[in-house]
């Protein structure tokens, strides 16, 4: 193991909240501009972004909508795009998306 330089920025220092494979919905479209959703389970939610476990390979930089707790009245959506999509020995897909900032 080695020591990491104190130069180096910690990714974890950032809010980070485990989400126990909590479902989200997820929209994007595709290259032909169709557009489509899918109940997902959400790994790993941070200040800057989400990882996800997809059955289907979502391609970069497609932006995505994801809709916290879309049968309640008071559901949450958050904005992003693709940032790595990486298929797993399982079949499916480890996918990081990246949120918009909303400045």
């Amino acid at each position: 193991m080695t020591e990491s330089s104190s130069d180096e920025p910690d990714r974890r220092q950032s809010f980070r909240l485990d989400m126990e494979k909590e479902l989200v919905d997820i929209i994007w479209s595709d290259e032909q501009g169709k557009e489509h959703s899918k109940k997902i389970a959400c790994l790993d939610f941070s200040r800057g972004g989400l990882k996800i476990d997809c059955d289907q390979l979502l391609p970069l930089q497609s932006p995505v909508t994801i809709v916290f707790k879309s049968a309640s009245a008071s559901s949450q959506k958050l904005y992003g795009k693709v940032l790595r999509c990486i298929k797993q020995e399982n079949g499916w897909y480890e996918v990081a998306l990246t949120l918009d900032r909303n400045d």
